[in-house]
């Protein structure tokens, strides 16, 4: 019995190591920084494919080497669905116009994931009203589950999830809304965990970030809400709404919202089946863009939604009228009666949606610059963008954060192959 165990437990600690080669070629001609790489898994070259459990020997991916030239890169695993097995390997590169880059991966199934410095963070918080110290929270969740007319807006701290990287914040705004806000900082650095959002005296005297933008119920900053045919309808009628922190760190935040059993206006002449819609936004190390990547439990052609940017106060706009479209401003970042202590921000704003997913750029109203937007199919994406100009590594006009936009969109458009 005893010789036994002790050969279960030899054999146990053998490691499966899988190694295989991922090729990067940026076919543009602009130099990209903080370039994601995201591989499904199990990557093809390792012995494992789709159709293996995640069991089989080798292919339950518990830790991940990257490198290239002979040098260890940040990487980071995620676990997308909650099945306790990671189901992307992702990590960033900086790419010359037309450079390939060959990177050299290897997979293990045991250990845990390779510790690097954080670049980004993540946060959702309940409010604990036996905290003393001034709008400091302690009751760290991870998801979020509310039924139909139930409103957890006051009961969460900073309202929703926040989530930052060195350069820019946002939150998410867990009501009907779904409102994306932001906030703005003046140097580099992580602060969500020190500030939760609403920084001190202290921490301001000290150089700390704040909320910079009132958003109210306005488009906010890229919010998709649905669409009537003469104005956007909020997410009100749905049977729940969840949201979750799939990713936070090292090098990307995942935050997911779920809108299921949505009766989202619609064009049919007939009643429909109620929509469940699933958002993800994502936020990379080294960027100032979230990606916002939407899919729907089938095809959507049967409806047409509605997004955005606020139209901060005096704001001027920009457009190239291809699904590019920003504006910079200045207005209090709060209500009239929470203004004490605040000062008016000013800001520049950014939105690109790629053009087969634009049905209509509507003129700005006093409130946003909207637009009308559908799919064919069941996806929707599109990214978004911001800069203070409290920031002393940012945009301090409209004509350079314009000039920031064009980049931006051509960026966005770049052709990277991963092979």
């Amino acid at each position: 019995m005893l010789s036994t165990l002790f050969l279960t437990a030899a054999i146990s600690v053998v490691a499966q190591v899988k190694t295989t080669t991922v090729t990067v070629e940026n076919k543009s001609d602009m130099k990209l920084t903080a370039q994601p790489v995201v591989l499904s898994l199990p990557l093809e070259g390792t012995g494992c494919c789709a159709k293996m459990s995640p069991a089989h020997a080798g292919c339950n991916v518990r830790s991940a080497l990257v490198t290239l030239n002979g040098q260890e890169i940040p990487c980071q695993l995620d676990d997308l669905d909650g099945d306790k097995s990671y189901d992307e390997l992702f990590f960033l590169t900086d790419i010359d116009r037309h450079e390939t880059q060959t990177f050299t991966i290897e997979l293990r199934d045991e250990g845990e994931p390779r510790h690097y410095e954080p670049q980004v963070y993540a946060e959702m918080l309940l409010s604990n009203k036996k905290i003393q110290e001034e709008n400091k929270q302690d009751l760290y969740i991870s998801s979020l589950t509310v039924e139909n007319g139930t409103n957890p807006y006051w009961q969460l701290h900073h309202h929703g999830p926040a989530f930052e990287n060195r350069l820019v914040a946002y939150r998410i705004y867990f009501d009907h809304r779904q409102t994306v806000d932001i906030y703005g900082k003046y140097h580099q650095g992580l602060e969500l965990r020190e500030t939760q959002f609403y920084p001190d005296s202290t921490q301001k005297a000290n150089g700390f970030g704040d909320d910079v933008l009132w958003v109210g119920s306005t488009l906010g900053l890229g919010t998709l809400r649905g669409w009537n045919g003469q104005e956007p309808v909020m997410l009100e009628d749905v049977t729940h709404r969840t949201l979750r922190i799939i990713a936070s760190g090292p090098l990307r935040t995942i935050v997911e919202v779920i809108d299921d059993g949505w009766n989202a206006p619609t064009l049919a002449t007939s009643h429909l089946a109620p929509l469940t819609m699933t958002t993800r936004y994502t936020l990379y190390a080294g960027r100032r863009d979230c990606m916002v990547d939407i899919r729907f439990d089938r095809p959507a052609s049967d409806y047409q939604f509605a997004t955005g940017i606020i139209n901060v106060k005096n704001s001027v706009e920009h457009t190239d009228h291809e699904g590019l479209r920003g504006c910079w401003g200045t207005d209090w970042p709060v209500s009239a009666k929470d203004s004490i202590g605040h000062k008016r921000e000013t800001v520049g704003l950014g939105i690109c949606i790629p053009r087969q997913y634009v049905r209509q750029e509507l003129p700005k109203d006093k409130r946003n610059y909207p637009f009308v937007v559908a799919t064919d199919t069941d996806e929707l994406h599109y990214a978004i963008t911001f800069s203070s100009d409290n920031e002393d590594f940012g945009y301090h006009s409209a004509d350079s954060w314009f000039t920031f936009l064009n980049e931006w969109k051509k960026r966005l458009e770049a052709e990277v192959v991963v092979h």
